[in-house]
């Protein structure tokens, strides 16, 4: 199964972005492929939380547009939300501890930590920072 992380979720959702194109043709190929696919509930969040920050875009994605958005993706039926479950904060104590993580970089280790709970194979970044979770494949399919 493959997850997306936020990242691409706004370059496919902005059309502002430059990698617009090539993030909703892929983020839509994986939702209408019929295969699981996943978003980690993290991820919804982040995503809706850049979207419609004014300091990050002029102008924002009203939250109205935003959560149609999300929604229109949920939609997909091999889409599964993941989260947070028993035996979740073993996983995240050894992403954290063996990646060195701290600070603000606690986020990438949910993320990793929930997606390697639940069976991911790959996670979609474009966020080089997934690198410090060695058991977590990650590819930026917009390269």
């Amino acid at each position: 199964m493959i997850a997306i992380d936020t990242n691409i979720l706004v370059y496919a959702h902005r059309e502002d972005s430059p990698w617009h194109g090539e993030a909703l043709e892929w983020v839509t190929h994986l939702a209408n492929s019929g295969n699981p696919w996943a978003i980690t509930w993290a991820s919804v969040h982040e995503f809706l939380a850049i979207v419609t920050h004014p300091k990050i875009y002029n102008p924002p994605t009203p939250l109205a547009t935003a959560l149609d958005s999300m929604r229109a993706w949920m939609e997909s039926p091999g889409l599964r939300l993941l989260g947070e479950g028993s035996g979740y904060y073993e996983i995240l104590s050894k992403q954290a501890t063996k990646g060195k993580i701290k600070g603000s970089r606690i986020h990438d280790a949910r993320i990793a930590s929930v997606c390697i709970h639940h069976g991911v194979k790959k996670l979609w970044t474009a966020d080089r920072d997934f690198s410090a979770f060695p058991d977590l494949s990650c590819e930026n399919p917009l390269v």
